[in-house]
């Protein structure tokens, strides 16, 4: 009699490759999808605010150096280039402000890896919006679960989770938006994969934009070449030497289980400052403080900042040179908003970093490690010139507000950055577009309205 050998387990990448391949829209929630709506209205917003920005600028002079047909709309130039070349410049344009939403369990920015490589397949195949919003959804979820797995310990060992998730998350919804099988959608994902890469020492420089851009264009390429059974390893996220023991993680049984049966997106949390999210916890809360008690500028004392080491890596730039780096700095954007309340992108030029009134607050700002608080929860602590200290809390990831919320600021977000590049019947035109985004027949009529 022969023995029967042990059944193995399925492991984590093939099951996750069945979740996007078998996941249909009718099994996605209608509320997934207006939040969906909310955050494809939020980056278009940030693409069309840092369509401009010095970076995006000299990736469309490489881009004209290295040629290619004319295929996807960089959004706000008027031109085309191939697909990949829009992914990684639309995903760079979309991170340049910093202003784009996050994911607690993605560690960092997921919108501006996914929805450039998948708008830029949109409008290349002509899709329509209900598929595109899909495969947005699909490729967060995977995205979304690799992050949980991975661990708070992969991002603290200097990984910049963006970058690194974000190659499987785009190569995820690529997958999905392009119908691959389960064998190729395993494949995109070990091709992504093995590109992963992206050091958080970059922040506040212009290597941190681009990591999203080159995100976007890495799972873009992952899919074209899996489509056409360009092989790689199968299990590519437990195997030996694979994602999760080279840069930290485990499989998550738990965490597994729950695929299919909620929708992360959900949870994202939309930026209202044009900083480092790690900064608006602290200056939320000082400036909190500073109305609740009318405590006038010229009598604060001193100001101390509580964060998490998380935070205090990110942006824990104490003495900024330029106003990129100051979007990376407690220091800077706590004493900026008690100064101004003005924290949109025009608080981060080289000029208003060295404001004499900005620069007196700084000086009184001393900010400390926590180590009981572990993401990007802060608490400040005023004293005035009397003697007392006010104190207060705020925890960004978790005051995540309502839907409708959502919708209303983020709507306000579209029209105020949108409005020095598209006419005021534009904006209302694009707006309700992606209201109702599941009803457009074309993404490519869409990404050619700018």
């Amino acid at each position: 009699m022969t023995a029967q050998a042990e059944p193995q387990s399925v492991g984590m990448t093939q099951r996750l490759s069945e979740f996007i391949v078998k996941t249909n829209a009718d099994k996605i929630s209608p509320e997934a999808y207006e939040h969906a709506k909310v955050a494809f209205m939020d980056w278009v917003a940030v693409t069309m605010g840092g369509k401009d920005e010095p970076v995006v600028i000299k990736l469309l002079e490489y881009s004209q150096i290295m040629g290619g047909d004319p295929q996807a709309t960089i959004l706000g130039h008027g031109v085309k280039k191939n697909v990949s070349q829009a992914a990684l410049i639309n995903g760079t344009a979309s991170h340049a402000l910093d202003y784009d939403d996050t994911l607690i369990s993605f560690f960092g920015h997921p919108s501006v890896t996914l929805f450039p490589s998948l708008l830029a397949l949109s409008e290349w195949q002509d899709i329509n919006g209900k598929d595109f919003l899909t495969a947005y959804l699909i490729g967060l979820q995977a995205g979304a679960t690799i992050g949980v797995c991975a661990s708070l310990d992969h991002y603290m060992a200097g990984w910049h989770a963006t970058s690194t998730l974000g190659h499987m998350a785009s190569a995820a919804g690529c997958a999905k938006l392009m119908g691959l099988d389960t064998k190729q959608t395993a494949y995109a994902l070990g091709i992504a994969a093995t590109q992963s890469s992206g050091l958080k020492r970059v922040f506040g420089t212009m290597c941190k934009p681009y990591h999203a851009g080159k995100s976007a264009q890495a799972g873009l390429m992952a899919a074209l070449l899996a489509q056409n059974d360009f092989t790689s390893a199968e299990d590519i996220l437990e195997g030996p030497q694979g994602f999760f023991e080279v840069f930290k993680g485990s499989v998550n049984e738990d965490v597994l289980a729950l695929l299919g049966l909620g929708w992360d997106v959900i949870n994202i949390s939309q930026k209202y400052h044009a900083s480092c999210h790690a900064t608006h916890s602290p200056l939320e809360a000082a400036m909190a403080i500073v109305k609740e008690k009318n405590i006038p500028l010229a009598e604060i004392k001193k100001i101390t900042v509580y964060s998490s080491k998380l935070a205090l890596d990110a942006a824990g730039k104490m003495v900024p040179s330029c106003g990129l780096e100051g979007k990376f700095s407690i220091p800077y954007c706590v004493a900026n908003a008690l100064c101004s309340g003005i924290t949109g992108n025009q608080a981060f030029t080289d000029d208003k970093i060295k404001a004499p009134d900005v620069c007196a607050v700084m000086e009184k700002i001393n900010v400390k490690l926590d180590p009981e608080k572990t993401a990007l929860e802060s608490r400040v602590v005023i004293e005035s010139m009397d003697g007392n200290k006010h104190e207060g809390f705020s925890d960004i990831l978790q005051q995540i507000p309502p839907l409708e919320t959502k919708k209303d600021r983020v709507s306000k977000k579209y029209s105020d950055l949108c409005g020095p590049v598209l006419s005021g019947k534009k904006i209302e035109q694009t707006s309700e577009m992606i209201n109702d985004l599941q009803s457009v027949k074309s993404m490519r009529m869409f990404a050619e309205t700018f």
